[in-house]
């Protein structure tokens, strides 16, 4: 995602995702750090594999690279784990998160690890919105919540729910490539432009997007029901019967 956000920070390379000799080709003695997406979502929902992600893990600890992840739209529950990154067994030593742990309201987090905790000290560096108490005390309503209304087990429960509602989508319409999932973080890449199909499904009242031009991005929120699901596959059908 670089078209409309350049010019952007000088010291980055970006390489092929889930590839994990294409990481080793790019690293150098200069190199401090690797961060990406668990699962990339803007990118088109792309699920790496659990051996790439422990690969990648075991590399940054033989190098001494910090392993960076994004969790701004993978954390929180939407993988069926608090945090995407339980899903792949790895731990990273820093990770970012915003949006949904505000529940509603602004907030940005980086977490990192006890060996860290001293490269930013109190003082060093601010934030408009970072750390005020309002926010905080939302953030940590967020957790509980999560916990007390056992969200997670709904996500990867709703998550499979939906997969095999889109699955018998796809027999029906031969526009339909692939499935891509992890709990609620779909992905239903078309054989077909998807502008089109999103902006219809918008009309009708079903608010998802559609990215890299042929996946259409599907994150309900964590606590959705069967009900809403089914309200929101009769009006998908009904869109893609137009197509």
């Amino acid at each position: 995602m670089k078209h409309g956000f350049e010019p952007l920070p000088q010291g980055f390379k970006h390489i092929p995702f889930n590839d994990i000799e294409a990481v080793k080709e790019a690293i150098t003695d200069k190199t401090i750090a690797i961060m990406l997406e668990p699962i990339q979502c803007e990118g088109g929902i792309n699920i790496p594999s659990v051996e790439y992600m422990k690969s990648l893990r075991a590399l940054c600890d033989e190098k001494d690279i910090i392993l960076i992840f994004d969790e701004v739209q993978t954390g929180m529950g939407r993988s069926g784990e608090m945090f995407a990154f339980k899903n792949f067994g790895v731990v990273p030593d820093v990770m970012t998160l915003a949006k949904a742990i505000g529940g509603g309201l602004p907030i940005g987090v980086c977490v990192a690890r006890e060996k860290f905790q001293n490269v930013l000290t109190p003082g060093t560096h601010a934030s408009t919105f970072g750390g005020s108490p309002i926010v905080c005390a939302a953030a940590l309503a967020v957790f509980e919540a999560i916990k007390k209304e056992k969200m997670l087990a709904n996500a990867k429960a709703m998550g499979a729910y939906l997969k095999k509602k889109l699955e018998a989508l796809k027999k029906k319409y031969h526009f339909i490539k692939e499935i891509r999932n992890v709990a609620l973080i779909l992905g239903v890449e078309l054989n077909i432009k998807g502008d089109d199909v999103y902006k219809e499904c918008l009309k009708a009242g079903l608010l998802i997007n559609c990215t890299q031009d042929t996946v259409l991005r599907i994150m309900p929120p964590i606590n959705v029901t069967k009900k809403e699901i089914d309200k929101a596959i009769d009006i998908l059908e009904g869109v893609f019967a137009k197509f």
